[in-house]
């Protein structure tokens, strides 16, 4: 199962382990178990003072396998080989439950263990090896498993589990079970889950934000304008904070990131893990998990500008950037809600595998719909391909490459018009969708089980609404140096009027930002601050 490079790796970790683990397979005569019982043996030929693989599991779901510290019930399973994506699960997953430490903030640590549910919590993954947003599920889990003996996790593979997957109506991964009842979808880290299923812990997170002191900048938002504001930012010396829901933004749900500069190719969530960790390394205090609802302008020249949170909280800073984003641009059509989940998706590299074999649409014929409808057309069988304009937008290579596929049917001119299923509510799933053709005003409907929407994107800038000067798309105006109409007040990235939205040109707004926010302090200072101070040590060494 394994290469001799990958057994030499996972030799190394292994030697880490604390104290000894068992592996138990529950297995049937599949080929898939037949790979399990494979896999599961040579990793215990790894180690085998420390590891122990046996094949006397019990579990009603097979194949899968139990880890577990020896002489205890560990509740992390596998129902899946877990390779691709999911192997670095498999290795946190065995190093943690034999003891070694994890990588994450104490808090959330304490936190887990100090979960004292009214009942076990039993929380189920479905997920797939090709899905670059599951691990971070999954391993969140795990480790939730490993840490408080109430709850029990197991991670299942949609592709070995197919009957099950139709019974119970799975087309998105992740998907997440808890006690038998949908939880979550989509990606999710550690501190998310925690705050769903401890009811407590908003209001205390709210609390001790609102006791922080005001920051010299503050950057809402945490994508790659977020992140190199604020690197550039603190490298000033000036107090830095960063406020997001997430650390990383759109680069998290990105699979492969091969054009920004110096990088040859890259994962989206090892970039943003990248991107918080050198934000990190300059002490920028950084504040996840926070959704920003209202800005509050400075009441006076030189004032403080305010953000308030969802959560009930209000930091504040001299200067913010507002690096906020965008998120995929929706239909507005009759169905795309109500079978969202159920056949509708966003990511073809997440959810593509939940419909092999089967007929599926993208609609939106730039770079991402027709990569994404190449993707598909390896997996599903059959692909329709909608564009609202008389010819594709994407690049020629893409546009050759997915003309030369046998499964794929083009539709150019075609606005979509509903989205249908087998049942009006929304309680069924995705049957087929109507389009109208834009030359003859033609109706037409195409029978399909999944709808791959792919047709860009939409700032994340409901929110300020009446504060300050958005353009007719929603977009933050901004001017050369990143200002936008209010004093104090700057942007960066996707959110804003600056044109082509790339990862490098997101990174670069938000180094300009942050020198167009340190130069507005160093011409409006003079109160001590540390932008104050920066800006005289900079005369002097002049």
């Amino acid at each position: 199962m394994l290469d001799d490079a990958i057994k030499t790796q996972l030799a190394a970790y292994l030697q880490r382990l604390q104290q000894p683990i068992d592996l138990i397979g529950s297995l049937d005569d599949s080929e898939t178990a037949a790979d399990m019982r494979a896999l599961l043996t040579e990793i215990g030929a790894l180690h085998p003072s420390m590891v122990s693989a046996r094949f006397d599991g019990q579990a009603a779901r097979r194949p899968s396998f139990q880890i577990t510290r020896a002489g205890a019930d560990m509740g992390i399973s596998f129902a899946a080989l877990p390779m691709g994506h999911e192997f670095t699960s498999l290795v946190l997953a065995l190093l943690q439950a034999g003891g070694h430490p994890p990588k994450v903030e104490q808090a959330l640590l304490d936190q887990v263990k100090a979960l004292e549910p009214g009942q076990d919590l039993v929380f189920e993954t479905w997920m797939s090896l090709t899905c670059h947003n599951c691990p971070d599920v999954v391993q969140a889990l795990n480790l939730m498993a490993v840490l408080n003996p109430r709850i029990r996790h197991t991670a299942i593979d949609g592709g070995v589990f197919q009957q099950e997957v139709e019974q119970r109506q799975i087309l998105a991964v992740p998907l997440v079970f808890l006690n038998g009842e949908v939880f979550s979808s989509g990606r999710m880290e550690l501190a998310e889950i925690l705050a769903k299923v401890d009811t407590g812990a908003a209001q205390r997170a709210a609390a001790g934000l609102s006791q922080k002191k005001p920051y010299d900048v503050l950057i809402v938002g945490g994508g790659p304008a977020g992140a190199a504001a604020a690197v550039y930012a603190a490298r000033k010396g000036i107090r830095t904070g960063v406020v997001a829901e997430r650390f990383g933004g759109q680069t998290l749900d990105t699979l492969g990131i091969e054009n920004y500069i110096s990088v040859l190719e890259t994962q989206g969530p090892q970039f943003a893990a990248a991107l918080e960790a050198h934000a990190a390394q300059y002490g920028v205090d950084i504040t996840r998990m926070q959704r920003a609802a209202k800005l509050v302008p400075a009441e006076q020249p030189g004032g403080l500008v305010k953000v308030q949170l969802d959560s009930g909280a209000e930091l504040s800073g001299r200067t913010v950037i507002l690096a906020t984003g965008a998120r995929w641009r929706e239909l507005g059509v009759p169905g795309e809600k109500e079978f969202r989940n159920k056949g509708v998706a966003y990511c073809p590299h997440c959810d593509g595998p939940l419909f092999k074999g089967k007929r599926v649409a993208v609609v939106g014929g730039g770079n991402s719909g027709v990569e994404a409808a190449i993707d598909l057309a390896g997996v599903v069988g059959h692909v329709s391909l909608l564009e609202f304009g008389d010819a594709l937008r994407a690049d020629a290579v893409l546009v050759a490459k997915l003309k030369s596929l046998p499964n794929v049917s083009i539709h150019l001119m075609a606005q979509t018009t509903e989205i249908t299923g087998t049942s009006s509510d929304g309680s069924g799933k995705v049957d087929g969708l109507l389009f109208t053709d834009r030359r003859d005003g033609s109706a037409h409907r195409i029978a399909l089980e999944g709808v791959f929407v792919q047709i860009g994107l939409v700032p994340n800038t409901e929110w300020l609404k009446g504060t300050l000067a958005l353009s007719r798309h929603g977009e933050i105006e901004v001017d050369a140096r990143g200002a936008t109409s209010l004093p104090g007040v700057f942007a960066a990235g996707d959110a804003t009027t600056v044109p082509f939205k790339q990862i490098v040109i997101a990174a670069g707004d938000g180094a300009k930002a942050a020198l167009g926010a340190f130069d507005f302090l160093m011409r409006s200072g003079g109160d001590g601050s540390a932008a104050s101070a920066a800006a005289k040590a900079e005369t002097v060494a002049a």
